[in-house]
């Protein structure tokens, strides 16, 4: 195929794809009952770091709430800790553990309470060192696995000596490397303590679930590949947890939602379950369980509106740049109640309703 037809075909689809989006959503209308500030809506194009976007796109909410200034906070600073403490991870356990591209929203607090953070301008541009004008880890994530699998061999009693600056040396050549110090509005900071004078307790926030296979009110792992870190999120009946979202965001807070999209999820900025669907405790972890349900990705939930039904939505800013309705989807009630692997937010948020 040539270089011209390539270019017909694509405006093709991309013709076919607007027109189907506009079919779909034409006589879709929806009122908003709560709307929380957000930041802009990102793009993480080519990279599994929804997770990443999506929590510090939620803790720039909570900047927002708390104290009404904008920061726009660097993806790749997280990305390039994370990455390697995945690989130490990986390497401790002796290649038994998920070396993965994906993650989850602890693992950005995880980061921040260690390393701190830094504002996006500190380090390059997310895809600007592999030619791309947004993050692009095509080439990067093979490298770094390679990489790190290469520390480990058949019938190797310990890792290689200095595998760590090999490992740091692949990170830093495709996302930057991550700044000393910096210096924001006037003022030099190292990473930690710019994230110091954001004045967030990085220790108040929860991850809260709704599994059987679990005690209720009790913490556990949840067994996910991309949960690699293993912390423990707090069991709930999953009425109480959709309880305990509801309250959060009507009283301004926002959430950040993981769950999984691989089903009635479409790129056109709706979530919604199949005529029929019952999302009951029981369905959820019978899809768990058969590995129907996964978890695949990590959103923010800002929002709460009604159709022109008046059926209940949430909205959900996406790290997709301006797909769906300028970057949000409207994900219906039904679909965040079965499709929820977890949400993270704010312990005040749920001051009364969830007793820890």
């Amino acid at each position: 195929m040539n270089k011209q037809t390539f270019v017909i075909l694509l405006t093709a689809l991309w013709a076919v794809a607007i027109s189907s989006f506009s079919q779909q959503n034409a006589n879709r209308q929806f009122t908003v009952v709560q709307k929380n500030p957000i930041t802009s809506v990102k793009d993480q194009n080519r990279s599994g770091t929804c997770w990443c976007f999506a929590t510090l796109g939620f803790i720039e909410s909570e900047l927002l709430r708390k104290t009404g200034k904008t920061y726009d906070l660097c993806e790749m600073f997280v990305v390039n800790h994370d990455y390697m403490d995945n690989a130490t991870h990986y390497i401790r356990m002796h290649g038994l553990s998920e070396l993965t591209e994906g993650g989850s929203a602890d693992d950005v607090f995880d980061v921040i309470r260690t390393h701190g953070i830094c504002p996006e301008y500190a380090m390059p541009s997310p895809g600007s060192l592999v030619g791309d004008t947004l993050a692009n880890f095509n080439e990067f994530v093979p490298a770094l696995h390679a990489k790190v699998k290469a520390q480990l061999t058949e019938g190797q009693k310990h890792p290689n000596a200095g595998w760590q600056k090999e490992v740091q040396a692949v990170i830093d050549r495709y996302v930057g490397k991550c700044p000393d110090t910096f210096v924001y509005e006037g003022k030099t900071y190292t990473p930690k303590s710019f994230a110091a004078s954001l004045g967030i307790d990085w220790t108040n926030y929860i991850s809260l679930t709704s599994f059987t296979h679990h005690p209720f009110y009790e913490n556990f792992v949840i067994e996910a590949p991309y949960k690699w870190r293993l912390k423990p999120s707090y069991n709930l009946p999953i009425d109480k947890l959709m309880s305990a979202l509801d309250h959060a965001l009507m009283n301004g807070y926002c959430v950040d939602w993981g769950g999984d999209v691989s089903g009635d999820f479409t790129r056109y900025g709706l979530a919604e379950l199949a005529d029929g669907v019952v999302p009951t405790q029981e369905v959820r972890q019978q899809q768990f369980d058969n590995w129907t349900f996964t978890y695949d990705h990590v959103m923010l939930i800002y929002g709460i509106a009604k159709d022109e039904k008046g059926r209940k939505y949430y909205m959900v800013k996406n790290s997709w740049g301006k797909t769906g309705y300028e970057g949000t989807w409207y994900m219906s009630e039904d679909y965040i109640k079965l499709n929820t692997t977890y949400i993270y937010l704010c312990k005040d948020a749920v001051d009364g309703v969830v007793n820890f």
